[in-house]
């Protein structure tokens, strides 16, 4: 299995000069969990915030969710897969590193999302 036949395709970004605020009203709005961070230009790296990034930061710091841009609690750059990648080949790249979640790009191009819960859901669908 391909990593295109799982990925989630329709990725909610968030700039990087939005506060922590903005970034957890569209995750509320969309009930989600992280936000692919936007690039500034077409070299640079893609990031991701997660609700965990968020919630650590403001306890940590006691920190106004006003005040902190998403820029100073993102993970950047992101892992990213290429869409033709074998799915336990992303499997062994997420356990390996530690994440839940990498991008999907096509010549540094957000072509979607790949989730640990993804892969897991998949297997389970297969063992059926």
């Amino acid at each position: 299995m391909l990593v295109k036949d799982i990925m989630m395709r329709d990725v909610v970004t968030v700039s990087p000069f939005d506060t922590l605020r903005d970034a957890l009203s569209l995750m509320k709005t969309h009930n989600l969990k992280c936000l692919v961070v936007e690039q500034q230009d077409p070299h640079d790296a893609w990031g991701l915030i997660t609700y965990t990034n968020i919630v650590k930061t403001i306890v940590a710091e006691n920190g106004d969710i006003d005040l902190i841009n998403v820029y100073d609690v993102c993970a950047k750059p992101a892992i990213g897969v290429g869409e033709s990648l074998d799915v336990r080949h992303v499997a062994k790249l997420m356990t390996h590193n530690i994440v839940k979640r990498v991008l999907v790009l096509e010549d540094n191009r957000l072509v979607g999302l790949v989730t640990m819960d993804d892969i897991v859901g998949t297997v389970l669908d297969l063992l059926e």
